[in-house]
């Protein structure tokens, strides 16, 4: 599937380090608001440096990975869409419900598909957690407890403004890869409340050519949330650019008969760690499912494959789309004191067995 990149900024690394190692991708194309910087990769990549129209029009582009900022993501892949191209974004789907519910509909009724980061969910780390989960290791789970926090990106980002404006704040920055592995392993939140803030402290970006520009906040910075799961799964999820320091554990999920320590899903390889009623000390888990030494691209490579083979693809629109839902929710319940539906529900993605690849069939 020959592959059209809209926007080349810092996290275009990751990915232009993983898509040659996948075989059913080819990169073609490359296009930026920055043209030096897109014709600067186009070269090194050795393919087109266009404009975002030149490139949503190339006959040599069958699917558009959309690396915008968020406030520009259903823009684009509303556009990708009607160029008759498939649509692969970086999380968040959109900045609201509301954008990003054309993007599918549109979707839907072309024929093509939507899929959306975080895709770190289909590594090791992650799959291992869930075959324990699945396996009864801990037994019936009951709750799971999330913590991430730090004390902003502007301390390692060299333009790190977006973080701080609508589609931004660490809800829906980091939030998407906590609540895509809750929803993974639970299924799909009905219900949630919740309380967010923000300080008073100023902020300015720390690196880079930009270092000492003062940085305007526009969203919550601190995020606190209830999630019920269909399930009957109850998790607490903490996020957070005002912590300088902590000892919370990361992500952890509780069970009948032991908790599972959860590896980060902002990774895609980490290991994960159980302790059970029998024996309360930590041990390591192997192995048990995932895409091995895989990287930014994987979820990519999954719906190109998913395309070829017409099965539904894991990192899809459609849990990206309850993931946003889910967000939107936490800042309704916060600015009005209540409990708040969510009405999307998405099936759990399929697992990915030990040893698949996501490029071949």
């Amino acid at each position: 599937m020959r592959v059209g990149m809209v926007g080349v900024g810092n996290i275009s690394r990751q990915y232009l380090q993983h898509l040659p190692d996948l075989a059913n991708l080819r990169l073609t194309a490359v296009a930026d608001l920055d043209t030096e910087r897109a014709a600067a990769v186009a070269g090194e990549q050795g393919v087109l440096a266009l404009d975002v129209d030149e490139l949503l029009a190339h006959d040599e582009v069958d699917v558009v990975l959309n690396l915008t900022i968020p406030a520009a993501h259903a823009e684009v892949a509303e556009r990708a869409l009607a160029a008759g191209k498939h649509v692969y974004g970086e999380k968040p789907l959109a900045t609201s419900t509301a954008e990003a519910a054309p993007v599918l509909e549109h979707a839907r009724a072309a024929g093509l598909r939507v899929g959306s980061a975080p895709d770190t969910v289909l590594g090791t780390g992650i799959q291992t957690a869930r075959a324990a989960l699945d396996e009864g290791m801990i037994g019936s789970p009951v709750g799971a407890a999330v913590s991430w926090s730090a004390p902003g990106h502007e301390l390692w980002h060299p333009a790190p403004a977006f973080y701080y404006q609508p589609g931004g704040g660490p809800l829906l920055d980091m939030g998407p890869y906590y609540l895509t592995s809750l929803v993974s392993f639970f299924g799909p939140v009905v219900r949630v409340s919740g309380s967010a803030t923000r300080s008073s402290r100023e902020r300015t970006v720390a690196t880079g050519p930009l270092a000492g520009t003062p940085i305007p906040v526009d969203v919550d910075t601190h995020v606190v949330a209830v999630l019920e799961h269909e399930s009957g799964v109850v998790s607490t999820v903490t996020v957070s650019f005002e912590v300088w320091a902590t000892r919370s554990p990361l992500f952890e999920v509780y069970g009948t008969a032991g908790t599972l320590a959860v590896p980060d899903p902002n990774a895609f390889s980490e290991t994960a760690a159980i302790a059970t009623a029998d024996d309360r000390t930590w041990r390591d888990l192997p192995v048990r499912g995932g895409y091995a030494d895989a990287g930014r691209g994987y979820g990519l490579a999954d719906m190109a494959h998913a395309i070829e083979t017409g099965r539904p693809h894991r990192a899809s629109g459609e849990l990206a789309y309850h993931v946003l839902e889910v967000m939107e929710a936490v800042g309704t319940a916060s600015r009005e004191h209540t409990v708040v539906p969510v009405t999307s529900r998405v099936e759990r993605p399929a697992t990915v067995p030990l040893g698949a690849r996501p490029d071949t069939w």
